[in-house]
C-alpha cells in the first residue's frame, strides 16, 4: 500500500531527481515542448506549476525562489518576462500532457507535455469550432431544402446577372 506516498520517487536519489527536475523544467520553458515519459512528465507538472504561478509575481523574492529551483538564469528570466505575461489570467493548469504511445525499445510509456498557451495548432482548433457551429433542427432543413431547391435557380439566376451589369459599365 501506498499510504503517505506523496510523489513518486523515479527510481532515483532525491539530489538526482531534483536535478532531473529542475533540467526538464528549464527545457519545457526554453522549448514550450518536451517529449518525456508519462511518469516523469506527471512529476515534472508538480514541480514547474507552482514556479509558473509564482512566477506571475514579479518581485526580487520570487525571482530568488524560482532560481533556488530553477539553476538557471536564461530559463528565470524567459519565465519572468515571456511565459508570466501571457499566463497572466490564467488560475492554473499551465502545463498538458498528451500520450503519444508507447517507446520501442523498453515500451516505456511516452507522451509530450508543453505548456498550455504556446500550442498555436490547439488554439486554431477552438477558434474554428466555435465559428461553424449552428444548431438546427431536422424538420426545418427537410422543410427549406425543397422549396429552395426549386425557387432559387429560376429567380435569383437572372436577377444576379442584370445586378452585375449595371455596376460594370
Amino acid at each position: 500500500m501506498r499510504h503517505n506516498k506523496k510523489f513518486n520517487h523515479l527510481g532515483r536519489t532525491a539530489s538526482h531527481r531534483n536535478a532531473m527536475l529542475s533540467n526538464m523544467a528549464c527545457s519545457l520553458i526554453e522549448h514550450k515542448r518536451i517529449t518525456t515519459t508519462v511518469q516523469k512528465a506527471k512529476a515534472l507538472k508538480k514541480f514547474v506549476e507552482p514556479l509558473i504561478t509564482k512566477s506571475k509575481d514579479d518581485t526580487t523574492n520570487s525571482r530568488r525562489v524560482v532560481f533556488s529551483n530553477l539553476q538557471d538564469k536564461r530559463a528565470v528570466t524567459e519565465l519572468f518576462k515571456e511565459i508570466s505575461v501571457k499566463i497572466g489570467d490564467r488560475p492554473g493548469g499551465y502545463t498538458r500532457i498528451i500520450k503519444t504511445g508507447r517507446r520501442l525499445g523498453d515500451n516505456a510509456e511516452m507522451c509530450f507535455i508543453e505548456l498550455v498557451d504556446y500550442n498555436e495548432n490547439m488554439l486554431k482548433e477552438t477558434t474554428t469550432k466555435k465559428a461553424t457551429r449552428t444548431r438546427r433542427s431536422r424538420k426545418a432543413s427537410a422543410k427549406e431544402t425543397p422549396a429552395a431547391e426549386t425557387t432559387t435557380p429560376t429567380v435569383e439566376a437572372p436577377a444576379v446577372e442584370e445586378a452585375k451589369e449595371p455596376t460594370a459599365e
